[in-house]
């Protein structure tokens, strides 16, 4: 049987990514939790380039990033597929990933950003939050995948999951429902999925850990 490794860290959204797609797949795996101050040797050897995780370790062979890390499991366990067989739909899922994987720099800005700088991050993920709201999520009844969760869907779990917990430690209200009804409807059938709310990252050891980075990171910047 083939061995599955994982190595993550318990609040990258990344990770989680890939821990959705393997439970959906019923792909067992041995998760590694790693400690990204103190970085494994395995782990900077399997990913050299970036030193980052998720990696994902499949009979010894390394595979880096979380997208690709998806299209792989998805390729190599062709049950309960992430994206659609039809090729037109096909590519509009994959048009989708890339435009969320493209925004994921928001999570990080967000969570720096303070004053002005906070205002102008804010402007950003509204204007993200509109494009789901008037273009992805046009047509959409519950899911990207119709009644099935897809690989679009994973890759804006960061809306549906990490705005909530930054918005939280930051005291703002960014994707409020009556702005966004689409979006505030996709999230809360995204988390009522069991696989998705059975394989939750613990919201309240994340945003205990993030606000007390961010305290640090505040206190630290020069006036």
């Amino acid at each position: 049987m083939a061995v599955v490794k994982l190595f993550g860290s318990f609040f990258s959204p990344y990770v989680y990514r890939v821990i959705w797609a393997l439970k959906l797949k019923g792909i067992p795996y041995e998760y590694i939790d790693e400690d990204l101050r103190n970085k494994s040797p395995l782990l900077l050897q399997y990913n050299p380039i970036h030193k980052q995780v998720p990696v994902l370790v499949h009979d010894g062979k390394p595979i880096c990033e979380s997208t690709v890390i998806l299209q792989y499991i998805d390729e190599i366990w062709p049950q309960n597929p992430l994206l659609p067989a039809d090729p037109y739909d096909r590519a509009v899922a994959l048009f989708w990933i890339k435009f969320a994987d493209g925004k994921g720099y928001l999570m990080l800005k967000l969570y720096r950003a303070n004053g002005e700088e906070q205002q102008a991050t804010v402007k950003e993920w509204l204007e993200m939050l509109e494009v789901m709201e008037e273009h992805a999520l046009v047509g959409v009844k519950k899911l990207f995948g119709g009644d099935e969760i897809n690989m679009v869907d994973i890759a804006f779990s960061f809306v549906a999951i990490w705005l909530g917990v930054l918005e939280d430690i930051l005291g703002l209200e960014i994707c409020e429902p009556h702005k966004f009804p689409r979006v505030s409807s996709w999230i809360q059938n995204f988390k009522s999925i069991p696989v998705i709310k059975d394989n939750f990252p613990d919201t309240d050891k994340m945003s205990a850990f993030l606000k007390h980075g961010r305290e640090m990171m505040l206190t630290s910047k020069p006036n």
